[in-house]
């Protein structure tokens, strides 16, 4: 009965060390998997401070157009007037 307890148990060994190493391979394979997921995360961080930056640049000319048509807008404001004044200068005077 000796040799069927060794037996047993070395089958007992085995199974466990393909349990060892079913569990290695898919601890490999969810390694592989962070890494990749970690490469794309930094791709993804690399992009966003990019878009970031356009952004900022994006507000900045934003607010300069805003500026430019805001002076405009007075500059129209002033012709406007301009013409009212000569409209009423040139109406005929009551009597």
């Amino acid at each position: 009965m000796s040799g069927l307890t060794n037996r047993l148990a070395t089958l007992d060994h085995f199974r466990n060390v393909e349990e060892y190493e079913l569990i290695a391979q898919k601890l490999s394979g969810l390694s592989e998997k962070v890494s990749r997921l970690e490469n794309r995360m930094a791709d993804v961080l690399t992009r966003l401070a990019d878009v970031e930056k356009v952004n900022a640049r994006l507000e900045e000319a934003a607010l300069i157009t805003a500026r430019a048509l805001g002076e405009i807008s007075g500059h129209w404001d002033a012709v406007y007037e301009a013409l009212r004044r000569k409209d009423t200068s040139q109406e005929a005077p009551e009597q």
